[in-house]
Parts: structure tokens; sequence; C-alpha cells
């Protein structure tokens, strides 16, 4: 009790016939109990004394009011006024009561008005709150602890009780259903949540206490006793009220009752998880799997096919097919016992080495095999085996490891027999060889051809040479025959002048030297003289010029291979045939610089005399030939297009063919064009023609600058013409 407690004088409960049992009476009581008049505290029982900490005698000598805080004996004071009030019975009253020790009490006081002798006195009863209290504040915080593991939980749950009402629906729950708790606490019609018609859930069935069997009416096999629970269920099913998009939800849920501490049922729990995903995941599974049992049912059934197949292919085979093992034969195909001969159409069990000629051959080619095999590589041979005749059989052989990870399972032999092949190579070989002789001879043959047409080139070119050369010959004779006179009369006069001179020049010598130079005619002389050389130095500088043309045409010095100007060599050629054409046609010459080109110039001259004789010969009467030269890229051209007949397409599809000739027989040997394409391949170029009945002809020789392609590589010109 706190020092600040008024003290009072203690009295005596009445003295009447009670006086000695009521003491005994209270303090039998288990509930702390005291009795006051409005004033001190009359007695205390024992319960109250341990629940104040004083003794009885103190306790006695305080006022009853006193036993609160101070804030609390305004209203203690009061509530005892109230109960000594004949009015009636004022309800508990709650307070802080203080100990002896200054500990702060929570108690519960309950005031009942008694008279004695006549007297109104108060017993209160008190109930000590503090314990209580704890354990519901504890309880409390069991069950706030309880409600936010339950609302705070992943996986969504709700409680009903034992009628059926909704006591917890968490968060969880909330955001599956779309269901708030708010909604949902209290109700027993929670079944909306997940379905569109009313039926009971599994939690109602257990809060029912429905079996297993009554279970299945409801779910099928879809529930099943949980193993972790007692008494409790679990299953999965479909949902379809429960909209995820435009589809219902798969849920897996549990449900287990809830007892109170004498094992009574008061509830049950429920937790619902949404395994859509999971299930779709295990569907997409399952169809993969059917899709994927179907598949790998048509590929066996494809691959046992394809063994039949391969078997029957390998059977049927038009090669032979051998599998070996240690040395020996373990299977072959019936193509290669047809090639050996085998009796019975079998070669299992045979050794290799029977296939072979000799033991050497067979050595041979194991020293050959064996390495590339052991390293997995095929190999490919061709030899001479054994029939079973005893014939030799050249066959060609594939072989390849049956097992690239396993060498002992031996190795795959495709043998075919090309016997006959072989004869026939090596009768080609021998053909080829008579072939190459053959060739020799038309080679031989062309160059004699070509001789006879250089000949017959070099025996037209004669007389249109010896013509051309005839002409200032001829003036340069006669010249020659007049000096050799005018040099007669001056060493006639000469003659006159050294008598004279040796006479002295008197006047019997003028006369005859007089008569000397009128025969001589001197001014004439003086005139004509100077003339005449003139004419004659002319004449030899014309036949300088043909000699040389000659030998630009036929370039005797320059045989091999060199770089030359094809005009220069066609201007020259033009003055080799002049004697050809100037009395045929004229030639226009349409000429452009050209590069230096590759080649053999001789033989293009000759090109160049064939294309230019043909086209005077073209001409009937008088005409024109147009000589004309080029450039594209890395070409030259040299055209030679006459204003003649023209040729039909009969005769240009056999122009270059050799021996064949439009002229008359006996005026040409068909060999000149024919010669002249050769010439233009060999130069790695090409040679075109245009040409129509009546219009004349025109053909274009393409050379290219560098000469012809190295290692024969073919070149194609630019152009269509």
């Amino acid at each position: 009790m706190r020092d600040d407690l008024r003290p009072v004088t203690p009295r005596a409960l009445p003295s009447n016939g009670l006086h000695s049992l009521l003491p005994l009476l209270l303090d039998a009581v288990t509930v702390p109990t005291y009795v006051h008049a409005g004033g001190p505290i009359l007695h205390a029982n024992p319960a109250m004394l341990r629940l104040a900490g004083h003794e009885l005698d103190a306790l006695r000598r305080f006022h009853h009011s006193a036993l609160c805080d101070e804030a609390g004996q305004p209203g203690l004071q009061a509530y005892g006024e109230a109960c000594l009030s004949p009015a009636g019975d004022p309800p508990a009253m709650e307070l802080q009561l203080i100990t002896a020790h200054g500990a702060t009490r929570q108690v519960e006081i309950n005031g009942r008005r008694v008279m004695f002798d006549g007297q109104p006195c108060v017993i209160v009863t008190c109930q000590d709150l503090s314990d209580i209290q704890h354990v519901q504040s504890s309880l409390l915080q069991v069950s706030q602890l309880l409600n936010q593991i339950i609302n705070g939980g992943p996986v969504a749950t709700f409680v009903v009780d034992r009628d059926h009402r909704v006591t917890h629906w968490n968060k969880a729950c909330e955001r599956l259903t779309g269901r708030l708790a708010w909604e949902m606490l209290g109700r027993t019609e929670y079944w909306r949540a997940f379905y569109n018609h009313e039926r009971p859930l599994l939690a109602d069935m257990i809060v029912d206490g429905v079996k297993l069997n009554e279970l299945k009416n409801h779910y099928q096999d879809a529930v099943k006793p949980s193993q972790e629970l007692q008494d409790a269920y679990e299953g999965e099913t479909f949902f379809p009220a429960l909209k995820e998009g435009e589809e219902g939800r798969w849920l897996f849920f549990t449900a287990a009752p809830l007892r109170d501490p004498q094992g009574e049922l008061i509830g049950a729990i429920e937790t619902l998880q949404d395994v859509t995903q999971r299930r779709k995941a295990e569907e997409e599974l399952t169809r993969h799997r059917n899709q994927l049992e179907q598949l790998v049912e048509e590929r066996s059934a494809e691959l046992g096919g394809t063994v039949r197949q391969l078997a029957a292919f390998m059977e049927n085979s038009p090669i032979g097919i051998l599998h070996t093992m240690d040395g020996r034969v373990v299977h072959n195909n019936q193509t290669l016992a047809a090639i050996f001969g085998l009796p019975g159409g079998s070669a299992v069990g045979m050794a290799g080495a029977d296939f072979f000629l000799s033991a050497e051959d067979h050595d041979a080619l194991t020293q050959l095999a064996k390495p590339r095999l052991a390293q997995g590589l095929p190999v490919q041979h061709e030899m001479w085996l054994r029939h079973s005749s005893g014939s030799a059989l050249w066959v060609q052989m594939i072989a390849y490891v049956a097992d690239i990870q396993d060498l002992s399972a031996g190795a795959w032999w495709l043998v075919q027999d090309r016997t006959e092949f072989r004869r026939a190579q090596d009768e080609l070989q021998s053909n080829f060889a008579r072939i190459q002789e053959t060739n020799r001879k038309l080679e031989e043959a062309q160059n004699q051809l070509l001789q006879s047409d250089k000949m017959a080139s070099i025996g037209q070119l004669a007389a249109g040479v010896a013509h051309e050369i005839n002409n200032p010959i001829g003036f340069v004779g006669s010249n020659l025959n007049s000096l050799k006179t005018y040099v007669q009369d001056l060493m006639r006069l000469i003659d006159g002048y050294q008598q004279a001179e040796s006479q002295g020049f008197g006047t019997e010598t003028r006369a005859p030297l007089a008569d000397i130079k009128k025969s001589v005619e001197m001014d004439y002389l003086r005139e004509d003289l100077p003339q005449l050389l003139s004419e004659s130095e002319d004449g030899l500088a014309r036949v300088k010029k043909i000699v040389q043309d000659l030998k630009d045409f036929s370039r005797v010095d320059q045989a091999d291979w060199q770089e030359a100007d094809l005009n220069t060599g066609l201007e020259s050629t033009l003055n080799v045939v002049m004697h050809e054409v100037k009395y045929k046609a004229e030639v226009i010459k349409q000429l452009t610089p050209l590069p230096l080109v590759r080649c053999l110039a001789a033989q293009l001259n000759q090109v160049f005399m064939n294309l230019i004789v043909n086209a005077s010969h073209a001409i009937q009467g008088r005409g024109t030939i147009t000589l004309s030269s080029g450039t594209q890229d890395d070409w030259v051209w040299v055209e030679v297009r006459d204003s003649g007949c023209g040729m039909n397409e009969e005769v240009q599809r056999r122009i270059f063919e050799p021996f064949f000739t439009t002229k008359p027989v006996g005026k040409g040997t068909g060999l000149g064009l024919s010669l002249s394409f050769s010439i233009v391949q060999r130069h790695g170029g090409s040679i075109r023609l245009q040409s129509a009945p009546g219009q004349g002809s025109a053909f274009r020789v393409w050379i290219p600058v560098a000469g012809p392609a190295a290692e024969g590589g073919l070149l194609t010109p630019p152009g269509s013409f």
C-alpha cells in the first residue's frame, strides 16, 4: 500500500450473532473479498490479503478507496456509495489495484449491499484480470499471427466454421476468385465463388463428416485421402467458373478439419493452388509425348521398311556386295555370286584370299586398304581377281568400315565387274594410238595442202608481180637504150674534141666538130637526159617497193610469234595483190590506228590476201572493196567488205569447209578460207561472215591483242559480228 494512503480509525463488524461467523465465511471464500461500510475496510479474507500484499491489521487502517491508484479513487468511492444505496446493485467495475509492493493489478470488483444489525455494508469481491488479460493478449497475438499467416500466404485459403460460415478468406483467395474478403466473411453461399450452381465444396463435406465414397459422387476419382494430414483430403479438378481469359482453371485443393482442444469439430480449412499452367504444360507434354510416340512408331515402321528395302536393294543390286570379318566372308548378295560364279550362290565362310589370283595380289591390297580402313577412310581400287573357273576378272572395289566405332565389325566391299570395260579401254587406247598416227598423217597432208595453197598463191603472185615489175623494168630498159645512144653521141663528141685538141683546134678541125654537135643535138640531150634518169630512178624505186612489199607480206625474217601492226600487214598485202584488184574494184581504206598484236604476221597476211583476192573475184564488172579496222575491249578486228554477188545460206554454212569452192573447176583449190579459218583459230580469234545474195559479203577477223589464251583456253570476241 502506498504511503500517501490515508489511515482511518478501524471499526468492528456489527456485533450480532453473525459477528463471529462472518469472518469465517469470508475466509472460506477463495475469491478475494473484503467488506466496508463506505469508510475503512472492515474485513478482508486471505485471498484478498494475498492479492493486496498486506496484513489484515494494516489493511483495516486504510479507506477502501485507497486500494486503487489516485486517479481511480474517486470512482471507487462513488462505486462504494452506489453499492450502499438501496436503489439497486451497480454493475461490476474494473480498476487498477495497487499492491503493497507498488505493483499494479487489473481487477474487476463486484459490490453487493447487505444489512448487518440494521446497518448497510458492502461485500466486495475482486477478480484478478491480469492473468486472464495476459492469456487473452497472447491468444489475440496468436490469432493475429495466424491471420497474418493465412492472409499473407501465397496459397489461396479459406476457413469455415461448423455452421458453414466463412471465417477467413485470404488475399490469395481474393486474387484467385475475384471475391473480396468482406464479401465472403460470415456467408454460407461461398460456393458462388467457384461454381455456377449450388454444390458443396470439399470443406463443407469435411464439416458434414462425408465419407470418401460420398466424396466420389461429387469428385469421382479426383479426390483422395491426404497422406500428410489425418482426416484430410486432396484432389485436382477443373473449375470452369473460375475464368482465366476465356477458359476455366485447374485447381489442386486440400481440405482438413479444425478441432478444439477437446477434439470437437469446429470447422474446416481448405487451400487451393492454381495449377492451370502446370496442367497445360502436362497436357502439352502429353500431346508431344503422344506425337513423339506416334512419330517413333511411324519412323520405326519407316525404318523397318527401309531395312527391308535396303536388304532387297543389297540382294538385287547390280553391284556385288560383300561383308568380311577377320578375313572371311560373312555375307554376300547374289550379284557377287554371279560375278565370281560361286557354286550355290554363297561365299559365306570363304577366305578373302580365295578371290585373288595370287598371294602377292592379296598382300598388296591388304597393305593398301588396312591403314585407310583403320582410320575410317574408304578404299577405292581396281585390280585383277579370280573367277571360280580360274579366269581373270578386272573389278573395281570400294571398301568402307562397317562400324567406325568398332573396327572389329569388319568391312563392306562393293565389287563391280569391269572386265569388258577394261577390254574396251585397252581397245580405246589402241584406237587412240591409231588416231594419233592418223592425225599425224592428216597434219602432214594438211601441211602439204597448205604448201600447195601457198604454191598456188605464189604462182598467182608471181604472175602479178612479174606484170607489175615488167612495166617499170620496160621503161627503164627503154631509157637505158636511149641513154646508150646519148652516151655514144657524147663519146663521139668527146672523141672529136680530143682530136681537135691534138691538132691544136685549127680551122680544119672546127667543121667536123660542128657537124658532130649538130648530129648529137646537145640542146635536146641537155633537156632529155635528166628526165630520162629521173624516170629510170622512179621505175627502180617501184621495183624496190614491190620487192619490199613481198618481203613484208612473207615476213621471211620474222617467222616467230611477235608483236605486229595489222594495218601495216594489210597495206603490204594489198600492194602485193593490187594487180588482182585494181582492174576490178576501187579500194576504200577506213583504217583505225591499232595496238600492236601478238601474232604470226606472215600467216595473218596470208588470211588478208585470201579475203582480198576472194573479194575481187566476187565482183562482176567493177565494184568496191572496203578495208576497215578497229578495236573493242582487248580485241582488234580487220574487215574486208565487197560489193560483189554475195552468198546464200547454204554457201555460208559450207564456206569454211576444206575443198569447198564456188569457182569453176580448175580456178580454185577450196583451201583458202579453210586455211584462213584455221590460222585465225590458232591465234585464239574468230572470223565472222555477213552476206546476202546480190548485197555483197563482209568478212571480219577478230584477234585478241594479247595473243591466244594460255593453256588452250577459249576466248569469245565481243559483238555479234
